[in-house]
């Protein structure tokens, strides 16, 4: 099981499943925060990974490789009207709501690398936010919709970045020799958890925007990765 992100009013999880037994395959499931009402929400031959609610809970954004590639889909909170709202023979991962529900943040590598991307609700619109010959994904929305954190192997090793929601004013959070992935914004703002492998194995850190104070939350020999702030 991964990939959990919160319900809006903290309530519920959704997560994806792996099969136990090959071919392999993964669904987006739905549970209760204490573990129970454990529902499952697709039943693709393919993967359907990466699950994100909308803010108003009504919706799950997620990726799915049942048409031959990653593409982005979104569908009811109750796994019903599943629509492809990319439909690109490029992959397309890691989507995420913006704060107002009205846009959808993704990384594809339809440049020929990873990049992110923002496109309306509807799967239209589509702007491309970060430029290069580097690695930049996944991305993380502020809580107020005006930045953006994402990963970015341009320093020759994944390390955290910020931007403008429109690709400008990019910062460095962090700089380390490890890989530094996978961030997620707090919701008061002021603060970015994300994976590191900085100790040997992968662990779940906290850090001030400007780089500074970063605390690993777990020492887990098994590894932690892709956390979520809770609402």
């Amino acid at each position: 099981d991964g990939g959990a992100t919160w319900s809006p009013d903290g309530s519920k999880l959704a997560f994806h499943r792996v099969s136990a037994a090959p071919p392999i395959s993964s669904d987006i499931y739905a549970i209760n925060v204490d573990g129970t009402g454990l529902g499952q929400l697709t039943n693709s031959p393919g993967e359907d990974n990466n699950p994100n609610w909308s803010p108003d809970g009504s919706r799950i954004v997620f990726e799915s490789t049942r048409d031959g590639n990653y593409e982005i889909y979104v569908m009811n909170a109750d796994g019903s009207g599943q629509v492809n709202l990319s439909n690109s023979p490029s992959s397309e991962e890691f989507p995420e709501w913006s704060p107002d529900g009205a846009r959808i943040i993704f990384a594809s590598d339809r440049t020929g690398n990873e990049d992110l991307f923002v496109m309306n609700r509807d799967g239209l619109g589509i702007q491309q936010v970060t430029f290069g010959a580097s690695d930049d994904w996944p991305g993380t929305w502020s809580p107020d919709a005006s930045r953006i954190a994402f990963a970015s192997n341009a320093p020759g090793n994944n390390d955290i970045f910020t931007m403008n929601s429109d690709g400008t004013g990019v910062q460095q959070v962090t700089t380390n020799s490890a890989d530094d992935w996978l961030p997620d914004w707090s919701p008061g703002g002021s603060e970015i958890a994300f994976s590191s492998s900085r100790s040997g194995t992968k662990d779940i850190y906290v850090i001030r925007l400007d780089g500074s104070s970063a605390v690993a939350v777990t020492s887990d020999p098994a590894g932690d990765f892709d956390p979520s702030w809770s609402p």
